[in-house]
């Protein structure tokens, strides 16, 4: 890898366009490496993996008004239209990249990758696939635009911290989504690099949709970066210009959004030549609740069978999570949201409440993406008095192997301690997720496909799942034209494309 150093420039300085970070990720995109084996073996299973959770969502009412809105947008001239998952309908790309972001992002439920900032780079393969589709590409197009994706938001994501800043973790999408549409049309590193700095000027907004009450906009956020990413890119490719340099300018988004006109980062990318591997770092989740809630669910469930005092509210005093800053901050007590212990709150909330989820495992032993986070699950009161238990404390050492470079040694997890009222104490931890790639069990192939027929069944027949899988698993193959057929039809009767709440459109 290659360190680029990135700080801002006064516009004296008259920075060459050559010197610049949009630059320099054009490069990577127009980079013709090819792809590793594993890494297109791991973009199957991200492409399987988003459409579990995408179908699963199929009538939830972000994704029926998303999805309304995209069938208001007929097909755009230039292409043949891109489809929509679940239905047979198509639309306008960046419609159908909004509505199928939506799908994937709403439960919460799809990969992570975690450094100095926050992100699910699953994310980029809605508008990378939406625009595949309706340009016509081939299976091998899709694997090189999602590689430089992947590639590219996980870089940003080492070294660039927006949540510090409140803003959101969406700012790294839109470029990385950009420059991975750019990979897969074969466009020229000028036409990305502006297509990259209007998708990041576009996209940047704050973490308001991450705290307190936490809205429906959760979901949408990531579409809406995707759908903002086509745009830009069709823009770029019209000749059409961006605001230059938009990270390293002195009103530009470091100086005036992140950490300001000294900032100083040191951003990896690869060399030319070297092949993008960023995804072999990123990891999926098991359960359907924020990624640094996934070890915490597997402690729990585990301690449900050896200790199922714990799971009982008379007999427990306290329990105690320690954990790494970024968790007891953002789904801990330390976030100081009262939302986080409301048993009222919106399952998007109850999501990022380690608290919540950590009382729910305990005394079930499991987690399901809709049961577990149902208004009578968290209302019971034996669950809430368990729940107003639970705080959570920054551990100095959980959070330097939060952030350790060394992927044996990083940790998403923490350390626990219950108090019983008898004055009985049991202690454990867990550093990583089961399903993590240093876990006990890491999701290879056999638990994605099993994670997509179990998140399918009852939605879509059989006959589609199994046509679904081949064609994944031959993506390499799929010729030019055939990318449709990767689009997830649900079973009669399951989705009425017609219903959604009423709009403008």
């Amino acid at each position: 890898m290659r360190e680029l150093d990135v700080r801002v420039h006064p516009s004296g300085d008259d920075l060459a366009r050559t010197d610049q970070l949009a630059w320099a990720m054009a490069e990577v995109a127009t980079d013709p490496v090819a792809v590793q084996p594993a890494v297109q073996e791991m973009i199957i299973n991200r492409i399987i993996d988003n459409a579990s959770v995408a179908v699963a969502s199929l009538n939830r009412s972000p994704i029926v008004s998303a999805r309304a809105q995209a069938l208001s947008h007929p097909v755009s001239t230039g292409g043949s239209g891109a489809s929509l998952t679940g239905i047979g309908q198509k639309t306008s790309p960046e419609w159908a990249a909004w509505a199928n972001g939506v799908a994937v992002r709403e439960l919460d439920f799809h990969d992570t990758f975690l450094a100095a900032e926050y992100s699910h780079p699953g994310d980029n393969i809605p508008p990378i696939l939406a625009v595949g589709e309706h340009t016509g590409r081939s299976g091998a197009d899709l694997i090189r635009g999602i590689a430089t994706g992947y590639e590219l938001q996980v870089d940003l994501v080492r070294a660039i911290s927006l949540h510090q800043h409140k803003i959101d973790h969406v700012a790294h999408l839109g470029p990385s989504a950009a420059a991975g549409i750019g990979t897969l049309l074969g466009l020229d590193a000028e036409t990305i690099f502006q297509a990259i700095g209007q998708a990041l000027h576009t996209t940047t907004a704050t973490r308001q949709s991450r705290k307190g009450e936490i809205s429906t906009w959760k979901a949408h956020a990531p579409a809406f970066a995707g759908k903002m990413a086509i745009e830009a890119v069709d823009r770029a490719m019209r000749g059409q210009t961006s605001p230059v340099p938009i990270y390293e300018g002195e009103d530009g988004v470091i100086a005036r959004l992140l950490d300001g006109p000294d900032a100083h980062y040191t951003v990896p990318l690869p060399e030319i030549g070297e092949a993008k591997r960023a995804i072999l770092e990123t990891y999926t989740k098991e359960h359907s609740a924020e990624y640094q809630a996934q070890a915490w669910i597997d402690l729990a469930r585990r301690l449900h069978t050896e200790h199922p005092e714990a799971a009982d509210p008379e007999q427990v005093d306290s329990i105690l999570i320690r954990t790494s800053h970024h968790t007891h901050v953002v789904i801990g007590s330390g976030a100081n949201d009262p939302q986080k212990y409301d048993p009222t709150a919106s399952r998007e909330t109850l999501d990022h409440s380690i608290p919540y989820i950590v009382a729910v495992a305990l005394q079930d032993g499991t987690w399901h993406h809709e049961r577990s986070y149902a208004p009578e699950r968290a209302g019971r009161a034996d669950t809430v008095a368990l729940w107003h238990t639970i705080t959570t404390a920054e551990d100095p050492e959980w959070t330097r192997r939060y952030h350790s470079p060394d992927l044996t040694e990083k940790a998403f997890g923490g350390a626990i301690t219950i108090t019983l009222k008898d004055g009985t104490v049991i202690e454990d931890e867990i550093a990583v997720a089961d399903a993590h790639p240093q876990g006990a069990r890491p999701f290879a192939r056999q638990q994605y496909e099993d994670k997509f027929r179990s998140l399918a069944a009852g939605l879509v027949d059989e006959v589609e799942i199994d046509r679904f899988l081949e064609t994944a698993a031959h993506l390499a193959d799929l010729p030019t034209g055939e990318l449709g057929a990767l689009n997830l039809r649900a079973a009669a009767g399951v989705v009425d494309p017609t219903a959604g709440p009423k709009g403008l459109f």
